[in-house]
């Protein structure tokens, strides 16, 4: 199984039901706390908890104004929906948020909504999107992988013809700051998906809850590697956990689970509405000793999950 040499933790702000203003607040408020390392937003068009017809941003065009007035934290969504937008437009994207942050986008993507959501999958209807079967989706997203790093990567144009995705002349320019380009995180738990996560991940996110089966999964994604001949310690072990500031010791207890199954990288789901000082909480409350520095939040900042 792979493992880091040291837990690294971060926060997601779903941005659905709560204002700029207070996300700005919390991403800045974490900016200024070393133990937080890195801070997620989600991609979704429409509410997926709490008032379905409440207000919602855009996760990219978020990204890229909190990378503006952020200056230390890796940031990135968890993750992308490759249904939502083309790859070559979403590199195009990308690249543009890895330029304003100065090189600190981590490159979240998945397949899309699971059909068994319909929460979800009603964004899709309503923004006139296609909602391909789950064979397509994740066929298209080892294609858009690919694609995307190409576009980061390659100095001169050149075409792409797939069983999904079809370019002539495709070419990114400017290229990301980061060499050969962000690190790719790849979230999902199906075994197909495992699959696109073995040949084109370096970070792995898993949304958390079962711990025994996150660690078999964990262990299925290191077969496959093996079958490609790529070392299973080269993919970081990424697990999202939602907080509990009432039950902090039930969130504490999960984060444990977690690092002793190798999840290295934990990413703590904040729900709105966000009281002041909600990150040092966290970062008092539940991170505690887990976190280099211990819970004064004084962990020096690593840089990127690779």
């Amino acid at each position: 199984m792979a493992t880091a040499a040291r837990p690294s933790f971060g926060i997601m702000t779903p941005p659905m039901n709560v204002g700029y203003d207070d996300l700005l607040r919390v991403w800045r408020e974490a900016d200024d706390i070393p133990a937080i390392e890195h801070a997620w937003l989600f991609d979704h068009l429409m509410p997926i908890g709490g008032d379905l017809d409440g207000p919602i941003f855009e996760g990219w065009t978020l990204l890229s104004a909190l990378a503006a007035q952020t200056s230390r934290l890796r940031l990135g969504l968890m993750v992308t929906s490759n249904r939502f937008r083309p790859p070559a437009v979403l590199a195009k994207i990308a690249t543009t948020v890895d330029i304003v942050s100065g090189g600190r986008l981590d490159f979240g993507i998945g397949a899309g909504s699971r059909p068994s959501v319909p929460i979800a999958r009603r964004e899709y209807v309503a923004h006139g999107l296609p909602y391909h079967d789950s064979a397509h989706a994740v066929g298209s997203l080892a294609e858009a992988c690919t694609i995307i790093r190409q576009l980061w990567t390659q100095d001169a144009p050149f075409d792409f013809d797939g069983a999904y995705h079809h370019l002539e002349g495709a070419f990114g320019n400017p290229k990301p700051v980061q060499r050969p380009g962000p690190p790719i995180v790849i979230g999902g738990r199906a075994i197909a998906t495992l699959r696109v996560v073995a040949e084109h991940a370096d970070v792995w996110n898993i949304p958390g809850g079962d711990i025994a089966d996150a660690r078999d999964r964990s262990a299925m994604l290191d077969r496959f590697c093996a079958e490609i001949g790529r070392d299973p310690a080269a993919i970081t072990r990424s697990i999202f956990l939602p907080v509990s500031l009432d039950r902090p010791q039930s969130t504490r207890a999960g984060v444990t689970e977690a690092l002793d199954a190798g999840f290295t990288h934990i990413v703590l789901g904040l729900g709105a509405p966000y009281g002041d000082g909600i990150v040092r909480r966290v970062v008092e409350e539940i991170i505690g000793d887990f976190a280099p520095g211990g819970s004064d939040g004084s962990a020096q900042d690593q840089g990127s999950v690779r």
